[in-house]
């Protein structure tokens, strides 16, 4: 019976009947600024694309891939020239920041999922979650 379920690089699609089980109790991390760059490769993909920007998202866990309401996003820069390990590890250090603050947040009762909407202090968050320029 627990509280939260984390999760991080699992790398498996989860069945719909353990997705709803835990429905507003289960995160991913996703290495990219979702829903932008759903599923695997995402920091190749973005330097293909001659994105100048990536990053890094938080999410409550529903049945759709990579699709669930985001929490808490950061963004990391792409410079020209740049290798996908450089890139991967700007995220990477992302991912070590916001990752705990979001599970805290939950953990204060602050964070909630109601309706299919992201809560934080009773206030519903925008399609990018908890964030800011």
């Amino acid at each position: 019976q627990p509280d939260l379920v984390v999760l991080a690089g699992f790398m498996r699609i989860l069945t719909g009947d353990f997705t709803r089980h835990y429905e507003g109790r289960m995160f991913n991390i996703h290495p990219s600024l979702l829903p932008k760059y759903k599923g695997v490769n995402t920091h190749q993909r973005a330097l293909d694309a001659g994105d100048t920007e990536h990053g890094v998202s938080v999410h409550f866990v529903t049945e759709e891939l990579d699709g669930g309401p985001v929490v808490l996003q950061a963004k990391v820069p792409i410079f020209e020239g740049d290798t996908v390990e450089e890139v991967q590890a700007r995220v990477h250090e992302q991912e070590h920041r916001i990752y705990p603050l979001v599970v805290n947040w939950f953990c204060q009762e602050r964070l909630k999922l109601e309706g299919g909407r992201v809560t934080l202090d009773g206030e519903v968050l925008g399609q990018q979650g908890y964030a800011t320029d």
